[in-house]
């Protein structure tokens, strides 16, 4: 394994459920320390009691937030190895979605991965070595219906992530970006029978969302894809994009048909 979680320092915002609380149990099965941080401390409490972590309610998304955080963590870890920025938000919308959901989406989709880079990456260039895993979704390759905020500011995070890519893996930092479509988790099921529809029929559970990532720790490699089917339509978006994006809006009218939206 390429990336050795035995005695590893994890950190997993978004860690009280979904695909965050699955990460934490498979992490910590392979002998990995886990930091658990949720914005419900409760939930954060219970799953770092199910895998012998440590537990923190907190905003990760905030400046002060993140700065806690990383702080505690170190305190508790003495060194943070792995940092996952899996906390994620979805609201639904346009481009009418109000001024203060589009702030909230790119504080929580995109620039808590900034402003935990911002303070992991000094001691992560001084040591050569540090892995960064964010929780993109195949949103930040694609786009998703429904939701304005959601599909620009993951393409946002998927775009830093890229950036830390290309600008620090010859200096040891490992950043990869995990984009699955349709995960059985509140967040799909807050979507209501647009995202049963849409995603319904693919969708999976977050248990085999860590396989996938444990699985891809074996080579480090960049993108993290669950649902395999994902790198065809990546493609296709390159090579043909007014067809996809016609397939795209095809979809758009089905939803709109059997919603009444």
């Amino acid at each position: 394994m390429s990336t050795e979680l035995n005695g590893a320092g994890v950190v997993i915002t978004g860690g009280g459920g979904g695909i965050g609380s699955a990460l934490a149990r498979r992490f910590a099965a392979e002998g990995a320390r886990i930091f658990v941080a949720d914005l419900d401390g409760d939930a954060a409490a219970a799953v770092a009691a199910e895998v012998g972590g440590v537990a923190l309610g907190v905003d990760a998304a905030s400046e002060a937030g993140v700065e806690q955080l990383i702080t505690a963590a170190k305190a508790e870890l003495g060194t943070i190895d792995l940092f996952c920025a899996n906390a994620g938000i979805a609201p639904h919308g346009g481009a009418d979605a109000p001024e203060d959901v589009w702030a909230r989406a790119w504080d929580v989709n995109v620039m808590a991965h900034v402003r935990a880079a911002k303070l992991l990456l000094p001691d992560w260039l001084d040591r050569g070595k540090g892995h960064f895993l964010a929780t993109v979704s195949a949103a930040g390759l694609l786009t998703v219906l429904g939701s304005a905020p959601y599909a620009v500011t993951k393409h946002g995070a998927l775009a830093f992530a890229e950036w830390l890519s290309a600008t620090y893996r010859h200096r040891g930092i490992t950043v990869q970006a995990i984009c699955p479509q349709g995960v059985r988790t509140n967040m799909l099921a807050s979507t209501g029978r647009a995202g049963e529809l849409i995603m319904g029929a693919s969708a999976i559970e977050p248990e085999q969302v860590a396989d996938a990532v444990l699985e891809a720790f074996t080579d480090d490699r960049f993108l993290i894809l669950p649902h395999p089917e994902v790198a065809g339509y990546y493609a296709a978006r390159a090579t043909d994009t007014d067809r996809w994006l016609a397939g795209m809006n095809k979809l758009q009218r089905k939803v709109e048909q059997a919603t009444g939206e």
